[in-house]
């Protein structure tokens, strides 16, 4: 790492949050229960978690995920026949962690403004977490109309006696049933969900037996390759776009051109990789072992996407020397970034009386 002034850091122990959205016990217990909720899609057959499972490190083990008129859990999901409904446009990212989206090297953060999803196309959970209600492959379904599908799912909560009782009791206010508490109280529970004591953290927190010699080989290997001059900082992420040419997926039946259409895509965090696969937005690298050969091939002006050409590929690509006998101590590296002490529990029921979790 001597080679880069980029840093890799420890996660701090306290959730940084909004001034207008601060944590409490009971905003984030009702957000628990929305997530797990399927009242919040359009056919009420899809909740937040379905595609982002406490089984699945808070991701999917899918390439891309299935939303709307699908069935089954994990690998066994599958669309209900007849389908319309494409499958979800990108891979699905963890939200573990998510609390800290946007903490550089300088260990400065601002909730209000944190990077999210892979095109950068929201700031702040708050405005995040109603995106994927308005989104129709995602939960939205083709029934109720992008425009009035929040109305339509503030109406229904409204109608639920216990739901009201809870906003009044998170929010300290009558008829606080809204559109913006929605948001509010979604967010407060995913900044619940924090790993952040992984054997990594502890040895960067003065533990010098939390990691082994090959990890530490495998971590200087890390920063001697160039991953770090765009994975780094606590979250291992400079939530920067960047083009790499990354495979498109063929279940989309398009080539997804990222931000303003250039292939551009968000970097995504390096903790709890071993949860997450298959990795990259299109899902298309199944191991990270694949993901290092896939940088390596990129190193060595092997561009896997044939729509990207090498003048579009991100400058510091160039910088990028990955060793094909480095990769198994950076994988070995990247391990000890993996914590499961987070909250993993799952409603018994919801207020909704539908399945937990949707139809999973």
């Amino acid at each position: 790492m001597e080679e880069s002034n980029d840093i890799i850091a420890a996660l701090p122990l306290e959730i940084p949050f909004p001034k207008d959205n601060p944590i409490t016990k009971e905003k984030s217990e009702l957000g628990k229960l929305l997530f797990f909720d399927p009242i919040l899609s359009g056919n009420k057959d899809v909740a937040c978690a379905t595609c982002h499972h406490p089984e699945f490190g808070f991701a999917e083990n899918l390439e891309l995920s299935i939303g709307v008129n699908g069935h089954g859990f994990g690998s066994k999901r599958a669309f209900k026949t007849p389908n319309s409904i494409p499958f979800v446009k990108r891979n699905s990212q963890t939200v573990v962690n998510v609390a800290f989206n946007g903490l550089l090297q300088d260990g400065k953060i601002e909730p209000s403004k944190a990077p999210m999803f892979w095109d950068l196309r929201a700031e702040s959970l708050e405005k995040q977490a109603l995106e994927p209600i308005k989104t129709m492959e995602e939960m939205r379904g083709k029934e109720i109309s992008e425009d009035i599908i929040l109305d339509k799912i503030v109406e229904r909560l409204k109608g639920n006696k216990t739901y009201n009782t809870l906003f009044e009791k998170a929010f300290e206010s009558q008829n606080s049933v809204s559109i913006e508490n929605l948001g509010k109280a979604l967010a407060t529970y995913q900044r619940t969900i924090v790993a952040n004591n992984s054997r990594f953290d502890k040895y960067l927190r003065g533990d010098e037996t939390a990691l082994s010699f090959n990890e530490i080989e495998g971590m200087k290997a890390f920063g001697k390759s160039g991953c770090i001059a765009c994975h780094n900082g606590p979250m291992f992420s400079d939530f920067q776009l960047h083009v790499l040419g990354v495979p498109d997926n063929e279940k989309l039946g398009f080539s997804d051109m990222g931000k303003d259409n250039k292939y551009a895509f968000r970097t995504p965090s390096l903790r709890n990789l071993r949860l997450t696969a298959p990795y990259m937005h299109s899902g298309k690298l199944k191991t990270l072992k694949h993901v290092l050969e896939f940088y390596e091939d990129l190193a060595g002006n092997l561009i896997a996407n044939p729509k990207v050409n090498a003048s579009q590929i991100d400058p510091k690509i160039a910088k990028l020397k990955v060793d094909f006998k480095d990769i198994s101590a950076i994988v070995e590296f990247l391990g000890t970034l993996n914590d499961e002490s987070y909250d993993k529990t799952i409603p018994k029921k919801v207020p909704s009386g539908l399945k937990v979790g949707g139809n999973i």
